[in-house]
């Protein structure tokens, strides 16, 4: 479900695929529900070793995310802080574990490369990033930590389930179309950097 609320683009899940395609690569927009942490380790036994997802991640965010927290099953666990793992990590493995899992909106840090936008493109899911620096931010906007799997994996690469509020902001990078900011950003700085290369070495050979 999505709704404005004063100015805010706010998604809830658990999403659909109407929920999201409307949205474009350099949208800012919001997180109430579900989400669920994983990486790197993660990606490697749903992609390559087959194993199930423990949880359902249809409808939910996926967060690259290592996340700092305290306590245990016994006591309870309190979140500490969540900041996003770069995402470029999981780039070979990410159209895989989308088309496993159902996943439909992605958060981490920095770009992704083909493979996800191709992913985004075929089976309707957004890439978006939390901006750096807000790991306290992200942790402010956790509710309740709600379950955990695969802890053998250790702490950061575990499966932590949490319920989230005004999660953000999210900044759409790779949207349904398969539209990529940060493959537009690099190529255009290229062809700056490319004209500004040029110009160097036109005044140089004046003056030579």
């Amino acid at each position: 479900m999505t709704k404005n609320i004063n100015g805010k683009t706010i998604l809830s899940t658990p999403f659909t695929a109407e929920d999201i395609q409307d949205l474009h690569a350099g949208d800012v927009i919001y997180v109430n529900g579900d989400i669920v942490t994983g990486r790197d380790d993660v990606h490697i036994r749903v992609v390559k070793e087959g194993m199930v997802l423990p949880v359902e991640l249809s409808g939910k965010a996926l967060m690259h995310a290592g996340p700092l927290i305290s306590g245990s099953a016994e006591t309870g666990y309190e979140i500490i802080s969540i900041g996003p793992t770069t995402s470029m990590r999981m780039e070979k493995l990410e159209h895989d574990f989308i088309e496993k899992t159902g996943v439909r909106l992605i958060i981490g840090k920095g770009g992704m490369g083909e493979h996800t936008s191709s992913a985004c493109r075929k089976f309707g899911a957004v890439h978006c990033v939390l901006p750096a620096g807000n790991a306290v931010v992200g942790a402010a906007c956790v509710e309740k930590i709600t379950g955990v799997e695969w802890l053998d994996l250790g702490m950061p690469e575990a499966l932590w389930s949490m319920s989230v509020k005004n999660l953000g902001p999210l900044i759409v990078t790779i949207d349904t179309s398969g539209r990529n900011t940060f493959a537009e950003k690099k190529s255009e700085i290229a062809r700056r950097k490319e004209e500004q290369i040029e110009k160097i070495n036109k005044k140089l050979e004046s003056v030579l």
